[in-house]
């Protein structure tokens, strides 16, 4: 009898103990998922990034920024490590963004995630402009937003057939930002203005004939290139551009199908050389062509707002330094912040995904000069300072 309750109290025991371990490795596998949004690690040569949001395709958010900054620096000091490559986890997406819900409820709950967010974004996109090492980007899938801006700067991005870029900000209150006033403007004849104002998706091999990308791989062999890079002993710049222009010319995905956009360049360039919003809309009002009628209806989506400031934004940065581009963004995105567009944008899109926001204003003629003139205002001491 006695053996038996020794017996009882054993197993309640044991099954305790049970309990909680699963419950301490419940509790440690949630913090290291927490811990773990961007896997760092050194293989060969290479300080190899890995954006580790799947679920959230690879969304950014501030410790995913400070945390590969600072392995930025480091990795640009050692003299063991002749390379960086960056990638995201998952299979579906690059990086969909910067966490912009989040940042939008920080906001709400008058916290300052939103004056952190954008610095350290900004000053991680200017560091990887001027890393003086070969940065290479893995733009294998959904690359949008703040995924741009942690790819587009580096000297090498490598696309492939299941790249989707876009810089979707308008529809949301916001504008293309993470230097998208730098490197829009500078794409082909009015390319940028456009993708910048419409949010059009460019996909697969169209990602590189614009320039966003350097290189184009098929898909499935990423992991083979990624094997062949960070196997190079002590490599040079020229180095890793012979390993990408090798895997680059081997590809034959969609090699013989036309640039989507072929057959528009034309009207592109002519309805989106206006320095107003207004002037652009009558020019592909008069075209007249479903082209343009397509592209009118889809701009008549957008916040008035972000549409005006985005335009005069990329006209001023297609003069401007990269470093002049990001300082003015900053001012841009805290003035959003303030603003009623960016959380009826995040609310209409993300939160009840009804996706009919009700701008305000509500339409161009409202949105002033002097409107305009409050997003670009100096922060004086809070200024973006690198």
């Amino acid at each position: 009898m006695r053996q038996q309750n020794v017996w009882r109290l054993m197993s309640r025991f044991n099954s305790f103990r049970r309990t909680n371990i699963i419950l301490q490795h419940l509790r440690m596998s949630k913090h290291t998922e927490a811990a773990e949004d961007v896997l760092l690690e050194k293989k060969g040569c290479a300080g190899v990034i890995t954006l580790n949001r799947p679920k959230l395709l690879n969304a950014l958010n501030l410790n995913m920024t400070q945390k590969i900054y600072s392995q930025l620096k480091k990795w640009e000091q050692d003299s063991e490590t002749s390379l960086i490559i960056i990638k995201g986890a998952g299979g579906k997406a690059f990086c969909a963004g910067g966490d912009i819900r989040a940042i939008s409820d920080a906001i709400k709950a008058k916290q300052k995630l939103a004056e952190l967010f954008f610095k350290e974004e900004y000053i991680l996109n200017n560091a990887i402009a001027s890393l003086q090492k070969p940065y290479i980007a893995f733009i294998d899938g959904i690359t949008m937003g703040g995924g741009v801006g942690i790819s587009v700067h580096g000297q090498f991005r490598v696309a492939t057939e299941k790249s989707v870029f876009s810089m979707p900000e308008t529809a949301i209150g916001l504008f293309p930002d993470v230097g998208g006033g730098y490197f829009l403007p500078r794409l082909q004849g009015k390319l940028g203005y456009f993708l910048a104002l419409t949010g059009f998706r460019l996909k697969g091999r169209d990602v590189y004939r614009v320039g966003i990308a350097t290189h184009f791989v098929d898909s499935e062999k990423v992991s083979m290139l990624e094997e062949d890079l960070v196997a190079l002993k002590s490599p040079s710049k020229e180095n890793v551009a012979d390993v990408l222009e090798t895997y680059h010319t081997q590809s034959k995905i969609d090699q013989d199908k036309s640039f989507i956009l072929e057959e528009h360049l034309d009207k592109i360039n002519r309805c989106f050389s206006a320095n107003t919003v207004e002037q652009i809309i009558e020019n592909l009002q008069q075209d007249g062509s479903p082209f343009a009628l397509e592209q009118l209806k889809v701009i008549n989506q957008m916040s008035p707002t972000s549409l005006k400031i985005t335009l005069r934004h990329l006209i001023k940065g297609s003069s401007q330094t990269l470093k002049d581009v990001l300082t003015e963004e900053y001012r841009m995105s805290q003035a959003c912040m303030r603003g009623h567009d960016f959380h009826e944008g995040v609310r209409a899109v993300l939160v009840d995904k009804d996706q009919s926001p009700k701008w305000k204003p509500a339409n161009l003629k409202e949105v002033t000069d002097e409107d305009l003139d409050n997003y670009f205002k100096s922060l004086g001491s809070n200024d973006l300072k690198f």
